[in-house]
């Protein structure tokens, strides 16, 4: 150490007091508990981002989300479908029905919808809330009905102010 080393430690602990011998030090008074500040920040940040983001692409990440297409439909027709850009020609509502309900009169109105050319249509399901543990049943029956059926081409989950999970955009050929 050099006279400077020296002299600066001695500035350093100038105003140091010795310990009592035997003595103890009490440790300072208990901590406060320390406060969230950037958890608080964060949650803000969320609900400020969940109100700004879009409903639509939000349910469709989902996977109460239904999606089917044929391999002769293309992505964009997908896409395009997706988005609500095929104008919806006729519509049925099946709420409320049964499956043994529900499944002739899908079948007669597709078919129907088919045989009149009609391309675009919207078929309202519901999102099963009312089916307790079992889950959505006629949501389900649906999916599985539609991917049979050779007039289905396509179908995909509607946008939100159409019905969202609970109604599908089905796209048709001609019979």
């Amino acid at each position: 150490m050099t006279n400077d080393d020296t002299n600066l430690f001695r500035r350093a602990i100038s105003g140091a007091k010795p310990l009592r011998a035997g003595g103890r030090v009490e440790p300072p008074a208990k901590k406060p508990k320390p406060k969230a500040k950037f958890s608080r920040a964060d949650e803000k940040d969320a609900l400020r981002e969940s109100m700004q983001a879009d409903i639509d692409t939000m349910e469709s990440s989902n996977a109460e989300s239904m999606r089917y297409r044929r391999q002769t439909v293309g992505r964009r027709t997908m896409r395009k479908l997706a988005r609500g850009r095929f104008s919806v020609q006729a519509e049925i509502d099946l709420h409320g029905m049964t499956v043994s309900e529900a499944k002739p009169r899908l079948a007669d109105f597709i078919e129907n919808c088919a045989r009149q050319r009609l391309l675009c249509v919207r078929v309202v399901h519901g999102k099963g809330l009312g089916s307790g543990q079992r889950g959505p049943v006629l949501k389900n029956s649906v999916n599985h009905w539609l991917r049979k059926w050779d007039s289905v081409l396509a179908f995909v989950s509607a946008r939100q102010v159409d019905g969202g999970t609970g109604a599908v955009y089905v796209l048709l050929q001609e019979l």
